[in-house]
């Protein structure tokens, strides 16, 4: 099924290198990954076409728990992921299967990454599948739009 794409753009006064490795190793990834109030372990990374990417998200904050415990959700998801690009420091394109919503068949959902370097920093472009209706893609947008806020602190942290 052919979803409708939503684009997130970001710029970073950053090193390439460093945004890239905050996107694929396992201490990046945890240091930001998930919405606030979500934390995330990375369980299995890796990197090259057809390698896994798995994680569990757990949420941890009170707003959150209660969300998902209404929902009828698990606390912690375990998200299962492939890789379908890997184009260093360039490009990080991965399937997973949103498995996660009650009483939806699961479906396979596209996340991509384009970095692009320019004199002040870094230019990423996230692009990532709406879901199955209107409700659900505006909470991943705005789970998505959480967790590049995250990241966007973290690398001012470090400047």
């Amino acid at each position: 099924m052919s979803r409708r794409k939503i684009r997130l753009e970001r710029t970073f006064a950053a090193p390439l290198e460093d945004v890239w490795e905050l996107w694929t190793s396992k201490e990046g990834i945890e240091s930001w990954w998930g919405p606030d109030g979500f934390t995330v372990e990375v369980l299995a990374l890796d990197l090259r076409p057809g390698g896994a990417f798995r994680y569990a998200m757990k949420a941890t904050a009170p707003a959150q728990v209660e969300f998902m415990r209404n929902a009828g959700m698990p606390l912690t998801n375990e998200v299962r992921a492939k890789f379908t690009e890997v184009v260093p420091r360039r490009r990080l394109a991965f399937t997973q299967l949103a498995d996660f919503v009650p009483g939806v068949e699961p479906y396979e959902m596209t996340t991509a990454v384009e970095l692009s370097p320019f004199a002040q920093g870094v230019r990423m472009v996230v692009t990532l599948d709406a879901m199955h209706d209107e409700i659900w893609t505006q909470r991943a947008v705005a789970g998505m739009e959480s967790q590049l806020g995250r990241l966007a602190k973290l690398i001012e942290g470090r400047s």
